[in-house]
C-alpha cells in the first residue's frame, strides 16, 4: 500500500517547463539565495477568504505550499515528479494495516509553528485541522475527500470535536481508522486542510474564512507580522499585516523553521509578495521593466503575449506548462431552459470552440477539450479523439444543434430554435478581465443561433466564483469556471465536481448539481423543477474509488465516468485543457512550476533583485 501513495506514473501529468528559464535559466547547482520574488494577479479570487480548512482554489495552494507543512507533499516542482509524494512532516511514509484502514504516522522532530505561537508541532495539531474539516460552519469545501473515509468524519459537526477516527497516543504519532480502504488517501492527506492548526488561535475564528488573515506558519514562510499578533485572548487579536484580501499578501521567512526537517523545498527567496492590481496590462508592464519578477496568474494581453511569441530576445521569458485543468461552460440544472438536456446537447453542439481557442490566445495555451477530464490526468486513457459532440474543425454545427434543439420542451414549433421565454435574458457570470472577456462575444453568439440568449454578467474573479458557488443564487450559465486537478488522480475530477454529496449551500463546486436530490435541495436552497429528473452519478464514482491506485484499470474506469456524465448528464461544455503561461523578467534567474498547483513554485525559484525582506 506504501508503493501505491508513491507510484506517481499511474497519472504523470504532462510535463512542464515550456519556454526558456528565465534569465537565462541558471542551474539548480548555481541558484542564488535571497532577495524577494514580486508578482502580482487582478484579485485574488479566494473562495473562503485563504482559511485552508475551506480555500478551494489553486493559487491559494501555490501560496500555501510556502506557508504549511503537511504529512505527506509533493516537491513543487513540474512534471510526472512534481506529483510525487514524499514524507514531509512525516518521518517516513506511514505504516499500514494489511487491510488497508489504519494508517500510523510518526513526525519528525524539530518541528515548531512560526511566531507568535512558537512552539512544537504535535500530531494534535494535525487532528485539530480535521476537527475543523468537519465542522459544517467552517465550510470545508473538499470536505468530501475525508467524510464518509476517516470514522467519526460526517462534516455535520456544529463546533470542533474530536475525531473518533484519529488517535494522537503521543505528540509525535498520529494514527488514522478508515471507513474503508482508499488507494489515494495518501494524497488526500497532501491537501492545505489538512496542514497543523494551532487551536489556541484557530478557536477565536468560528465562521467560515475568518482564521484566514490569521494564518499561523508551519512552513519556510510566514505571513509578514505574524510576529506581532497578540494571541494571549480572542479580542486581542487584530488581522496579520501581511494579508490584506484586497492590496497584497507579503511573506518572510519563518524564524522556527527548520530546513534540516525538510527535503522537499528549497526555499531560496527570503521574501515574496503578491500584490493586487486590477490592470492586467500593468501587471505585465511591471513585469517587462522589472518592477515585477513574473506573472501569476493571469494570462498577457494579446500584444504583450505577441512579443514574447515573436521577438528572439523575450523567447526565453514566457513559460507554457501544463496545468492539468479543464476551462469549461457550466450549465445549472435545475434553471430552465437547461434543466433540458436536449437544450444542453444542444449548446456543446452550437458552441465554436476554435474561436474560443483563438479568444484565449491560440494553440499555444493548450488544446481544445472535448471531455471533462484532461488526458493527462487518465494517462491518454481518453483523449481528444473522443468527443460525443463533434463538429466539423471545432467550431460548432448549426444542423445538429437544431436537430438537437427540436426535442427539447422549449422550442414549441420544433423548427430547432430556442423560443420559450425561459430561453431568454439568462444571466451568465463571467471574469471581467482576459481572456473571459475575450471569449464573451463568441460564446453569445454561438447560443444565439438557437435562441438563447444570454446577458453576460462581468465580476472580479473572486466574486464570480462566490456568485456561481452560492447555490441560492440559481446562475442559469457561466463562463468563469475552471478545474485543476486537487492531486495526481481522477477522483478528483469526479467527486467534488459531479457527487450529489459534495453539494453545498456555499463554497459549491457542483455547479450543475448533478445528483441534486429533494433532500439535498431543501437544505441547500435549491428547488428541482417538475417533472425533471437529476441523474446521480455517485455508483460509478464509488465503483472507481475502489480500484487500487497502481491499476491500470483506474484510469480506465474513469474514463468510462467521464463518457457516462458527458453523454448521459451533459452539465458542461467543456472547451479548452489549459497550459498556464508565466512571464518572467530576467531579474528571475531560477524558474520552476509546481505541478501540484498548477501555478509558479515559490519554494523553489530564485532572483536577483538584492532587496531586503524586512523593508517589505
Amino acid at each position: 500500500m506504501v508503493g501505491l501513495a508513491l507510484a506517481v506514473t499511474l497519472v504523470a501529468a504532462a510535463c512542464g517547463g515550456g519556454g526558456g528559464g528565465g534569465g537565462g535559466g541558471t542551474s539548480s547547482g548555481s541558484v542564488q539565495k535571497g532577495g524577494v520574488f514580486r508578482t502580482a494577479q487582478d484579485d485574488f479570487g479566494f473562495t473562503n477568504a485563504f482559511d485552508p480548512t475551506g480555500e478551494y482554489l489553486a493559487s491559494a495552494f501555490t501560496m500555501y505550499n510556502a506557508l504549511l507543512r503537511t504529512l505527506v507533499a509533493t516537491n513543487h516542482t513540474a512534471g510526472p515528479k512534481g506529483n510525487e509524494l514524499h514524507p514531509d512532516l512525516a518521518q517516513a511514509m506511514p505504516t499500514i494495516a494489511s487491510d488497508g484502514l489504519t494508517y500510523t504516522f510518526k513526525l519528525k522532530s524539530g518541528l515548531k509553528f512560526g511566531p507568535p505561537v512558537n512552539r512544537a508541532i504535535t500530531s494534535k495539531d494535525i487532528e485539530y485541522a480535521f476537527e475543523r474539516i468537519n465542522t459544517a460552519p467552517l465550510v470545508a469545501q473538499y470536505g468530501q475527500y475525508y467524510f464518509g473515509t476517516i470514522k467519526g468524519m460526517d462534516g455535520k459537526a456544529k463546533s470542533p470535536q474530536p475525531i473518533s477516527g484519529i488517535e494522537t497516543p503521543d505528540d509525535s504519532t498520529i494514527i488514522f481508522h478508515l471507513e474503508k480502504p482508499q488507494g489515494d488517501f495518501l494524497y488526500r492527506l497532501s491537501m492545505a486542510a489538512t496542514a497543523p492548526v494551532p487551536q489556541e488561535v484557530a478557536k477565536c475564528f468560528t465562521k467560515a474564512g475568518d482564521y484566514g488573515r490569521f494564518i499561523i506558519s508551519s512552513g519556510p514562510y510566514m505571513l509578514k507580522g505574524s510576529d506581532q499578533l497578540k494571541v494571549g485572548s480572542c479580542s486581542a487579536m487584530k488581522p496579520i499585516s501581511g494579508f490584506d484580501p484586497s492590496k497584497q499578501i507579503t511573506m518572510v521567512r519563518n524564524p522556527n523553521y527548520a530546513q534540516n526537517t525538510d527535503d522537499l523545498r528549497t526555499n531560496n527567496v527570503d521574501g515574496i509578495q503578491v500584490t493586487i492590481d486590477t490592470n492586467v496590462n500593468d501587471i505585465f508592464n511591471k513585469v517587462q521593466s522589472g518592477s515585477l519578477d513574473a506573472s501569476f496568474t493571469n494570462q498577457p494581453p494579446k500584444p504583450i503575449l505577441q512579443q514574447y511569441l515573436t521577438q528572439p530576445a523575450k523567447k526565453n521569458l514566457i513559460h507554457f506548462d501544463s496545468g492539468d485543468r479543464t476551462w469549461y461552460i457550466t450549465m445549472n440544472w435545475t434553471t430552465p431552459p437547461f434543466d433540458d438536456i436536449h437544450v444542453r446537447k444542444a449548446a456543446n453542439l452550437i458552441m465554436d470552440k476554435a474561436a474560443m481557442l483563438q479568444a484565449w490566445g491560440g494553440p499555444t495555451f493548450g488544446q481544445i477539450a472535448t471531455h471533462i477530464m484532461p488526458p493527462s490526468v487518465i494517462n491518454n486513457d481518453l483523449t481528444q479523439s473522443y468527443d460525443p459532440y463533434a463538429t466539423p474543425g471545432f467550431h460548432g454545427d448549426l444542423a445538429k444543434a437544431q436537430a438537437e434543439m427540436k426535442q427539447s420542451k422549449y422550442d414549441s414549433n420544433k423548427d430547432g430554435t430556442c423560443d420559450a421565454s425561459a430561453c431568454s435574458s439568462l444571466v451568465m457570470i463571467n471574469r471581467n478581465v482576459t481572456p473571459w472577456t475575450d471569449l464573451e462575444p463568441v460564446v453569445v453568439n454561438s447560443l444565439g443561433k438557437i435562441g438563447i440568449k444570454v446577458k453576460p454578467r462581468e465580476l472580479a474573479s473572486s466574486a464570480a466564483y462566490t456568485t456561481i458557488q452560492t447555490v441560492k443564487n440559481n446562475i442559469p450559465i457561466a463562463l468563469n469556471a475552471g478545474w485543476g486537478k486537487d492531486y495526481a488522480d481522477a477522483y478528483t475530477f469526479a467527486a467534488p465536481l459531479f457527487a450529489g454529496s459534495s453539494i453545498i449551500s456555499t463554497g459549491n463546486t457542483n455547479y450543475a448539481l448533478v445528483g441534486l436530490t429533494p433532500s439535498i435541495a431543501s437544505q441547500v436552497g435549491a428547488k428541482i423543477p417538475s417533472g425533471v429528473t437529476i441523474p446521480d452519478v455517485s455508483a460509478p464514482i464509488n465503483d472507481c474509488e475502489k480500484i487500487q491506485a497502481t491499476d491500470p484499470q483506474r484510469n480506465q474506469c474513469w474514463a468510462n465516468f467521464d463518457k457516462t456524465v458527458m453523454e448521459t448528464a451533459v452539465p458542461w461544455i467543456p472547451y479548452l485543457w489549459a497550459n498556464n503561461p508565466t512571464v518572467t523578467n530576467p531579474s528571475l534567474t531560477h524558474y520552476e512550476f509546481d505541478q501540484f498547483s498548477g501555478y509558479v513554485s515559490l519554494t523553489e525559484i530564485a532572483v536577483n533583485n538584492k532587496i531586503n525582506a524586512s523593508t517589505l
